[in-house]
């Protein structure tokens, strides 16, 4: 049986540190990302991380085929994001542990951008004729968490609250809409050429006043350096109408809050 649930992420500080920035600076990516969550869901039941060189995580091993959605979080009339970005703040500190640099002393002078306050609401379908999925359904409900989970950093500890469940059945997109989630705004057609899925509405702008785009990893490639794999994100409050037929692995689906969710 199918459960849809969702929780609302918060934290105090977060990094999700981009791979392909380092000096001078380490950049974080403003949304949680598939990879990220099922890392802090892998934390909560107790599932083993990265541990060696070339061998894929436990818990990801064991989550990977779970499917989520993602959003900056609005709760309660309080809206923790502006247009879908999260305030930054700049950390320097120095590691002295004598392993991060070869020079002399092994000091080694870092410096990170961090997210302020982030927040998320993350919906999570989870399969609990699977036992590891069982048992994450059980921990989120009940609260409890086998480690501490974090956001990026063993230093900026996460809580998550207000877990719900749903009812949810397939969303047919006809006419126009509005997704309430971070959705894949476009896919690979041919020759290095991608084709939007959807498009805005613009004879409907009432209240809509932003439109963000982000490039976030989905998944790991299963090789020895374990790149992510990247999709093309959006998040808007405009309405939209589809642009073609929904590629299966994209599908939306309307839950019984009302809200119209993809997962992936």
């Amino acid at each position: 049986m199918e459960k849809l649930v969702s929780i609302n992420i918060k934290s105090d500080f977060g990094f999700l540190k981009k791979p392909d920035t380092n000096d001078p600076i380490y950049l974080t990516f403003n949304m949680l990302h598939k990879p990220s969550l099922l890392g802090i869901l892998g934390a909560i039941i107790g599932e083993k991380g990265f541990q060696k060189h070339g061998e894929m995580p436990e818990y990801y091993r064991k989550l990977k085929g779970v499917k989520v959605s993602i959003a900056p979080l609005e709760e309660n009339g309080k809206v923790y994001h502006e247009n879908g970005n999260f305030s930054k703040t700049i950390i320097k500190y120095n590691n002295t542990t004598g392993l991060a640099s070869e020079e002399e002393g092994g000091n080694l002078m870092v410096t990170e951008q961090a997210l302020v306050a982030p927040a998320y609401k993350c919906w999570i379908l989870l399969n609990l004729g699977n036992e590891t999925e069982a048992k994450l359904y059980c921990y989120l409900k009940e609260n409890k968490a086998e480690y501490l989970p974090y956001l990026g950093k063993n230093e900026f500890s996460l809580w998550w609250d207000n877990f719900e469940e749903y009812d949810y059945e397939l969303f047919r997109p006809e006419g126009i809409f509005r997704i309430d989630s971070l959705f894949i705004k476009e896919i690979p057609v041919k020759d290095g050429k991608y084709e939007t899925l959807f498009q805005l509405d613009i004879s409907s702008t009432e209240g809509a006043n932003y439109l963000y785009f982000e490039r976030l990893p989905v998944r790991y490639e299963e090789t020895k350096l374990f790149q992510y794999e990247y999709e093309n994100f959006a998040f808007t409050n405009w309405q939209l109408k589809q642009n073609y037929k929904l590629p299966s692995e994209y599908t939306l689906y309307k839950l019984s809050s009302d809200e119209i969710i993809q997962l992936f």
